[in-house]
C-alpha cells in the first residue's frame, strides 16, 4: 500500500508567466488599493480620488513587477524557494521605491514616503507570495490524495483480477501476447503506485494509455476499438501524470461495458498555437439503471490536478451527445 505523503507537492513559486496568477495579482492588488482608499476616506465621494492617487504610484510598480518576474521566471524557478522569495520581495521593493521617485509629487519623493513604498512593496509581495502558497497546498493536501487512493483502490482490484484472468487465458495459446500483456501491466501499476507529483511528458502518457488500453483488448476482444489520432501531437509536451488513462477507464467502463455490439474510443492529440489540446470521445447510451453511474471523483481529481500545475490556462470540459461522450482538455504548451 502507499504511504500517504504529508506534502505531496514540494513548496514553488507561482508561475509569473500563467494567465490564472496574473489575474489574481492584479485583483489582489486592485482591491488592497480600494480597501486603503476606504479606510482613508471621509466619505465615500474621497473614495474615487484616493483610489486614483494610490494607483498612479502601485499601479506603475506592480506592472513593472509583473513583466520582470515573468521575464525572470525559469531563473527564479531554478533557485531555492527561500531564496525566490527573497529576491522577489526586495525586487518589488525597488521598484516601488522607483515608481515613487518617477511618479509622485515633492511629498511623495521624500525619503520617508519612499522608505514607506518599499515597505508596503516588500509586504504586498510577500502576502501574495504566502497566498500562492497556502493555495499551492490547498489544491494538494493529504486529504486529496487519500481520496484518489481510495478510488484507485476500488477500481483496481477489479481491473486486475479481470486482466490477469485474460491473461491466464492465453498463456498457453499465446505466449508472447500474454508475457506482453503482464508487461503492459507492470508498467502501469508501477505508474500508478508513484508519487506523481512532478509533470510528465505527453508521450509517456500516451504510452501508458495505449498500455492500459491494450489489457483492456485482451478482455473485451472486438467490442473495443480504438482510433488514434496523434500524428499532430506534441510529443514532448508537459502534462499532469496519469490524466488520460483514468479518462480511458471511463470511456471503458461506460461507453464499451454497456453496449452489445462493438464500440470506437477515439484519443485526439493536438497543438494549436500555445495550446495542447486533448480529446477522448466513447459512445453513450443512456443510463438504463443496470450500469453503475460512477461517482465523477477520477474527473474531479483531474480538474484538481490541472488547476494545480495550470491554474486558469488548463480547463477540463464534457459533451454528451446523442450517442456519444467527450472529454476536451486544454493545457498551456510547455516543453
Amino acid at each position: 500500500m502507499t504511504i500517504i505523503s504529508q506534502n505531496r507537492v514540494p513548496d514553488a513559486l507561482p508561475d509569473f508567466r500563467n494567465l490564472g496568477t496574473q489575474m489574481r495579482i492584479l485583483l489582489a492588488v486592485n482591491l488592497a488599493i480600494l480597501m486603503m482608499s476606504l479606510a482613508c476616506s471621509d466619505s465615500f465621494r474621497e473614495v474615487a480620488n484616493i483610489f486614483t492617487n494610490f494607483s498612479i504610484v502601485v499601479q506603475p510598480a506592480m506592472l513593472a513587477a509583473m513583466l520582470l518576474l515573468a521575464a525572470v521566471n525559469q531563473p527564479l524557478h531554478q533557485q531555492s524557494y527561500t531564496r525566490g522569495v527573497i529576491l522577489v520581495m526586495c525586487g518589488t521593493a525597488v521598484l516601488s521605491a522607483i515608481a515613487a521617485m518617477a511618479l509622485g509629487d515633492r511629498e511623495i519623493r521624500s525619503g520617508e514616503r519612499i522608505m514607506r513604498a518599499m515597505i508596503y512593496g516588500s509586504v504586498s509581495s510577500g502576502v501574495l507570495l504566502n497566498y500562492f502558497y497556502l493555495r499551492n497546498r490547498a489544491l494538494s493536501p493529504a486529504l486529496a490524495e487519500a481520496r484518489l487512493q481510495a478510488l484507485q483502490a476500488r477500481i483496481r482490484p477489479h481491473f486486475l483480477f479481470n486482466s490477469l484472468n485474460a491473461v491466464l487465458s492465453m498463456i498457453r495459446s499465446k505466449p508472447r501476447v500474454a508475457e506482453r500483456a503482464l508487461e503492459d501491466l507492470a508498467d502501469l501499476f508501477r505508474v500508478v503506485m508513484a508519487d506523481n507529483n512532478q509533470l510528465s511528458s505527453l508521450k509517456r502518457e500516451l504510452e501508458l494509455a495505449s498500455n492500459y488500453l491494450a489489457i483492456e483488448q485482451l478482455r473485451l476482444g472486438e467490442r473495443l476499438q480504438i482510433e488514434w489520432h496523434i500524428d499532430k501531437a506534441p510529443l514532448q509536451a508537459k502534462i499532469p501524470p496519469l490524466v488520460l488513462q483514468p479518462l480511458l477507464e471511463n470511456a471503458v467502463y461506460h461507453g464499451i461495458e454497456p453496449c452489445e455490439t462493438p464500440g470506437i474510443i477515439s484519443v485526439n492529440a493536438y497543438r494549436s498555437r500555445n495550446e495542447v489540446h486533448l480529446d477522448i470521445r466513447n459512445p453513450f447510451a443512456p443510463d438504463d439503471g443496470k450500469h453503475h453511474a460512477g461517482n465523477k471523483m477520477a474527473m474531479g481529481n483531474i480538474r484538481e490536478r490541472l488547476a494545480l500545475f495550470f491554474d486558469a490556462e488548463a480547463s477540463l470540459t464534457t459533451t454528451v451527445g446523442s450517442n456519444y461522450y467527450q472529454v476536451h482538455i486544454v493545457l498551456p504548451y510547455r516543453e
